[in-house]
């Protein structure tokens, strides 16, 4: 596959790439080490057995955008202050996210469970609580979005200068589309959290949790964006 298609551009590991693999490997770190103490009974270990759903949705997050940034690095070997930044800006995201995260996908996944998973925050009381946790959630993955749809769109706007053909540009283009629509669902999910009233029903809570099966339609829109730029790249010449 020549320098102009959507291929990786060797093998090598940048320092920058290398940093970022390591703070997201620390991020499974914490993920792991979260507990108090080992447990010592089997009460205690059947009770840290049931924080693994908690453990298994955050670790799944994190590999989202690790991975997403491994395929980004590989394909366009960019660096400079911009690309920098936001890596490094993801990392700080990540491990300032990380733990409460947890937290937050532990209590939902207690809430879930209908009790039999452990809950993990203790001052969960009514649905002003839970609507605060989807509005961090929302701000997280939102966040976290954004600086991986910047880096797309990074590599879509120097696409002359990584010598990319029409179809590996509009490879970037439906990512910065993919990721545009995992902040407008994350950015809408936390907005509707935020408008819920204090003695919300159970049923009006859930909104916000409903609306990332939204996501399932990421495929089309990265269909769209790649299409549109192929046709904008087409126009052009």
């Amino acid at each position: 596959m020549g320098e102009g298609q959507a291929g990786w551009r060797g093998g090598g590991t940048m320092r920058l790439e290398a940093f970022v693999d390591a703070a997201f490997a620390f991020a499974v770190t914490i993920l792991v080490i979260s507990a108090e103490r080992i447990p010592d009974s089997v009460d205690a270990l059947v009770v840290a057995l049931k924080q693994i759903p908690a453990f298994a949705a955050g670790f799944a997050l994190l590999a989202l955008f690790w991975y997403a940034h491994v395929r980004w690095s590989r394909r366009y070997r960019l660096d400079g202050m911009v690309a920098t930044l936001l890596s490094l800006l993801l990392v700080f995201l990540v491990l300032v996210y990380v733990y409460p995260v947890r937290l937050l996908l532990g209590t939902s996944s207690a809430g879930i469970g209908g009790g039999w998973l452990p809950m993990p925050l203790s001052d969960i009381a009514g649905a002003a609580q839970i609507a605060f946790v989807f509005v961090f959630y929302g701000l997280a993955f939102a966040s976290m979005s954004a600086c991986m749809g910047g880096l797309y769109l990074l590599a879509w706007r120097r696409r002359d200068v990584l010598s990319l053909g029409p179809e590996a540009s509009a490879e970037a283009m439906g990512e910065v589309a993919t990721y545009a629509y995992f902040c407008f669902v994350g950015l809408l999910s936390a907005t509707v959290a935020s408008l819920l009233p204090g003695r919300a029903a159970p049923w009006q809570v859930a909104i916000p949790g409903l609306l990332y099966f939204l996501l399932s339609f990421t495929g089309l829109l990265h269909v769209l964006g790649r299409r549109r730029a192929l046709k904008a790249l087409g126009g052009a010449v």
